[in-house]
């Protein structure tokens, strides 16, 4: 059951015919919850935002957010009703931010942190977050070569 009331700032089959590539589409229970994560610890822009979707941009990437409700007829309806941890396996990461920053906010808002700040030997600084539906962000970004 959509929530929407009024026309979305584009079609759905307008906004889908635009996209290309790979996209990351997260189902949430609470579509303004995870906005806040979004914005406040991964210094995402909300570039779309209703009741039932939302679209996400930081830097070049953007992802997709929908409610867990305007699932009712997708077929991974059922698995979201179990109640059961989303995104076990899945891992987004947020390039060229501070994990520090990032940590820091997480700790704020009490984001479960899993692994704190540290300097990894693939070449960057990351932290991993949990978001309030159980997806594991890392936030990362180059060390300097130099040090």
């Amino acid at each position: 059951m959509k929530l929407r009331q009024g026309d979305p700032w584009m079609s759905a089959d307008e906004y889908g015919r635009s996209l290309r590539g790979l996209t990351v589409n997260l189902l949430v229970g609470d579509v303004e919850r995870s906005l806040a994560f979004a914005r406040e610890v991964l210094g995402a822009e909300v570039v779309y935002r209703d009741p039932d979707f939302a679209v996400l941009r930081h830097g070049p990437s953007e992802w997709m957010l929908h409610a867990d409700h305007a699932y009712r007829d997708h077929p991974l309806h059922g698995s979201l009703a179990s109640g059961d941890a989303r995104g076990i396996g899945a891992e987004m990461r947020i390039h060229d931010t501070d994990p520090d920053t990032a940590e820091a906010a997480a700790r704020r808002r009490g984001d479960p942190v899993l692994a704190g700040s540290m300097d990894k030997p693939h070449g960057v600084r990351e932290v991993c977050i949990l978001d309030p539906d159980g997806y594991l962000w890392a936030v990362d970004r180059p060390l300097d070569p130099s040090s």
